[in-house]
């Protein structure tokens, strides 16, 4: 049929991936100060989002011998993928976590485009905006920029920038002034360009980005090699079957500028202070439940794609992944912290995330069962999903409304039953847990542990 699109192979390895008990969805939660207005909301996705990424008015359909293409949605309709929430304010935080968690298990209907945003009322604070997104349309670094394109800078006194209208190719940054919006299509174009330069600019800069990597053939073969004979992880409370119910928790957001501290007194980037907290926090959790106190890998997806350029139109996956491991056998924070830094700086010399990108790529071109098969092999040999999402470093408002926060999830592929996820913004850091409620039924305490270790690592001497 005229019209159709043959999606990409690494994107149909994402869709052929979704089982009942494991859905390959992105999901972002957004709190604002205040009220959202519903109208304004509906006017910065249909211009910023529909209007400029085909795949959000595109739905999946079967051609030629099953594989998956995408088609323009004959009857697209924005409210279908609009909807409003209510939370009882008596609820608090714990009736929002649980709203979301109770979505985390809910698939996106295949017969629409494949994404949804609710507009929850009532919790504490302001609104929130929950987005689900299926993973076939980008990876997480891709689509964390496509929501940051809806917003707006916030002015010196905390004051929303006003929504103007905006060329296509700019990346949602505002006008420098309302005559911007007279000046020659050729000069907005331009304008708009920079914006998205800039946008890219401050994510590169972002200190908890994974960093280079190295690109080299004979080293990738040995990578391959490696991948191929690492061990399952160790049996624990982390790792079993899954069931269909999802639990959801985040932390207050934490001052970057006290994980920076950490950093500077101990010896460490940002990215091992997290991610020793985070160690620590897993090994609390395992003594809790007298499992063994063994290292753990963590699946970290690594971004592949150019950040010094805008998102491209047809969106897409175009990302890697490597497998850290997390020294919990280590009782002592500093010895964790030094242990992180070393293994990270090797992951950032090995060539293992585009590795698994081409495996990727390759699986999206198979059988969905053995597609499958590989990949539950492959998530043996893991206990969680970690992933440090940059942020804007300034507030930023959305249709109109500042935005507070926002914690993001990336799905556990290979029936991985937990997913962390370390999100900056203006100046903060926010520890968000997604889980399958057999294996972490209490996500919760796994923040707590996270704040706990944070604060014992601020104690520790030089």
């Amino acid at each position: 049929m005229a019209g159709r699109e043959r999606m990409a192979s690494m994107d149909a390895a994402w869709l052929q991936m979704e089982e009942p008990a494991n859905l390959m969805m992105i999901t972002a939660v957004l709190w604002f100060d205040g009220a959202v207005v519903g109208e304004r909301l509906r006017a910065v996705l249909q211009e910023r989002l529909v209007e400029r990424y085909p795949r959000f008015r595109q739905r999946v359909v079967s051609g030629p011998l099953g594989a998956p293409h995408w088609e323009d949605a004959p009857d697209f309709n924005l409210e279908e993928h609009l909807s409003t929430l209510r939370v009882p304010e008596a609820a608090g935080r714990a009736g929002l976590e649980a709203l979301v968690g109770d979505w985390l298990g809910v698939p996106l209907e295949r017969s629409r485009p494949l994404w949804h945003f609710h507009l929850v009322r009532g919790a504490p604070g302001g609104d929130v905006l929950l987005a689900r997104l299926h993973h076939c349309m980008a990876d997480g670094i891709a689509l964390a920029r496509v929501l940051l394109s809806l917003t707006d800078p916030v002015d010196a006194a905390g004051t929303p920038a006003r929504t103007v209208a905006r060329e296509e190719g700019d990346e949602g940054l505002p006008s420098e002034d309302a005559r911007q919006l007279r000046a020659p299509g050729w000069m907005r174009l331009a304008r708009g360009a920079r914006s998205a330069l800039r946008k890219g600019a401050e994510l590169v800069r972002e200190p908890i980005l994974a960093g280079d990597l190295v690109r080299d053939g004979a080293k990738g073969a040995a990578a391959l090699g490696k991948l191929l004979v690492l061990p399952p992880d160790p049996r624990s409370p982390l790792r079993g079957p899954l069931g269909n119910r999802k639990l959801a928790a985040w932390s207050e957001p934490i001052a970057l500028e006290r994980v920076k501290a950490v950093g500077r007194t101990l010896g460490g980037t940002v990215n091992d202070v997290l991610l020793t907290a985070l160690t620590g926090a897993l090994r609390r959790y395992l003594a809790s439940r007298d499992a063994p106190l063994e290292d753990v890998h963590a699946l970290v997806p690594v971004n592949l794609r150019p950040l010094d350029a805008p998102v491209p139109r047809e969106l897409g996956n175009h990302f890697g992944v490597v497998f850290l491991r997390l020294p919990v056998h280590l009782a002592e924070p500093r010895r964790r912290l030094r242990e992180v830094a070393k293994r990270m700086e090797h992951l950032k010399r090995s060539p293992e995330a585009v590795v698994m990108s081409g495996m990727l790529e390759l699986l999206g071109r198979t059988p969905a069962a053995l597609e499958r098969a590989v990949v539950d092999v492959i998530g043996t040999k893991a206990s969680l999903v970690a992933t440090n999402v940059p942020g804007p470093r300034q507030p930023v408002s959305l249709a109109g409304s500042r935005l507070a926060g926002l914690t993001f999830w990336v799905p556990q592929a290979g029936h991985v039953g937990l997913g962390v996820s370390l999100f900056s913004y203006a100046g903060q850091v926010t520890v968000g847990v997604a889980s399958d409620a057999s294996r972490v039924p209490d996500p919760g305490t796994l923040v707590a542990a996270f704040q706990e270790e944070l604060d014992a690592l601020e104690t520790m001497a030089p």
